[in-house]
């Protein structure tokens, strides 16, 4: 499937000079969401992982679906103060200042295999910080998964090497 087709641009948004990448063209359409999904879980599969794990928000729609298909448990990684419960958390730098991530204390065992999921790969930052906690709590990041990837941004240097599933790539 052209899952290009499915991502629409919107210029200049959330602010003059950039070209955003919008999936919810493809989550919309059941058949493209699906197949998206499954084109992703045969990567994953071959990873061995134990649990899926993914940022807010839209790491969910991404991750979770994955989980499921996959029969796995899924972890929500979430922005500071929205988890009930104990938490670890990790600070990093964004282009204009800092955020801070958490998860659940109990939320992966010590050597668990597991695979990060979100919609986008782009300077890395987040999936750094996701994968930073998960290493925190002892699990082992073996995998990770994108419906896109923005080429010229680089993110994929800060995963240190580990493997890379994207459904489509843009170079500019």
């Amino acid at each position: 499937m052209n899952y290009q087709s499915w991502i629409r641009d919107i210029p200049d948004f959330p602010k003059p000079g950039i070209l955003f990448r919008d999936i919810t063209p493809l989550l919309g359409d059941g058949q493209a969401y699906q197949s998206a999904i499954e084109t992703l879980a045969g990567s994953v599969r071959a990873w061995g992982a134990d649990v899926i794990a993914g940022p807010e928000a839209r790491g969910y729609v991404v991750g979770a679906p994955l989980a499921t298909r996959l029969g796995l448990g899924f972890v929500p990684v979430r922005k500071k103060g929205k988890l009930p419960y104990r938490t670890v958390s990790v600070t990093y730098d964004l282009e204009y200042g800092q955020d801070t991530l958490e998860i659940h204390e109990d939320a992966i065992l010590e050597g668990q295999r597991v695979v990060v999921a979100d919609d986008l790969l782009a300077t890395g930052g987040t999936m750094q910080a996701t994968v930073a906690l998960i290493e925190k709590l002892g699990g082992q990041v073996v995998g990770a998964a994108f419906f896109i990837e923005l080429m010229a941004l680089h993110g994929r240097s800060r995963l240190r090497g580990m493997p890379i599933r994207t459904l489509v790539q843009y170079d500019e």
